[in-house]
């Protein structure tokens, strides 16, 4: 069977076993903490209402036979507190624009354009290890805003977390006030992820790992 056929849910299994992940204790040094993932703005386009398919796969809306425009992108990592320990039964969410630079949202123009076939928010519970794992599209930039993937993560005991995850080697990254509004550098590089190719997961797919640092 074609990698491309693969159940949704064995898609994103394969991909948070595929992207190698370091042991938690080296996350995380006996004298230091880890860098806080950084709060970020919510924004304007946060789902109004909740698409009747909101799982982890985003790149196929549950009834219809399209995918989604775009290039494939699994997106996986760990939530964390400060010290490299799992935060369980963390709920994360993330939402973006389609290929086109549209939310499914009634204030973002150009609904008429925007890619049906892309679900556009999805949701994941954090299992065990604290690992979570989306299969969505490449974000792509619209005007004003470089390319990047809203998170908010609910968690028990360190209430929710709204940021933003950025893609490394992006031109727009120096222009883009919220992400230059960060001012610690290596809490702003906390954010940015590397994409790489994923042919182990899909012919033409990338894939890339956001750990998420509560304040715990």
């Amino acid at each position: 069977m074609s990698p491309v056929n693969l159940p949704r849910r064995q898609l994103l299994v394969g991909a948070v076993s595929a992207i190698a992940m370091p042991p938690l204790a080296s996350l995380a040094r006996a004298d230091t903490s880890l860098i806080l993932t950084p709060g970020q703005t919510e924004g304007p386009f946060y789902p109004v209402t909740l698409p009747a398919d909101r799982d982890a796969d985003l790149v196929r809306v549950q009834g219809q036979a399209a995918q989604a425009v775009g290039q494939v992108t699994h997106i996986s990592g760990r939530v964390l507190d400060r010290r490299g320990g799992v935060v369980r039964d963390a709920l994360v969410e993330i939402w973006q624009c389609d290929a086109n630079g549209i939310y499914n949202h009634p204030q973002d123009r150009g609904q008429d354009r925007r890619d049906a076939a892309f679900q556009g928010y999805g949701r994941a519970q954090v299992d065990q290890e604290g690992r979570y794992a989306f299969r969505t599209i490449r974000p792509v930039a619209y005007p004003g805003r470089t390319p990047h993937i809203h998170y908010k993560i609910h968690a028990p005991n360190a209430g929710t977390l709204t940021t933003q995850m950025y893609v490394a080697g992006e031109p727009q990254n120096a222009r883009d006030g919220i992400l230059r509004s960060i001012r610690d550098a290596r809490a702003r590089e906390s954010v940015i992820v590397r994409l790489g190719a994923a042919a182990e997961l899909e012919p033409g797919a990338l894939k890339g790992t956001f750990d998420i640092v509560l304040d715990l």
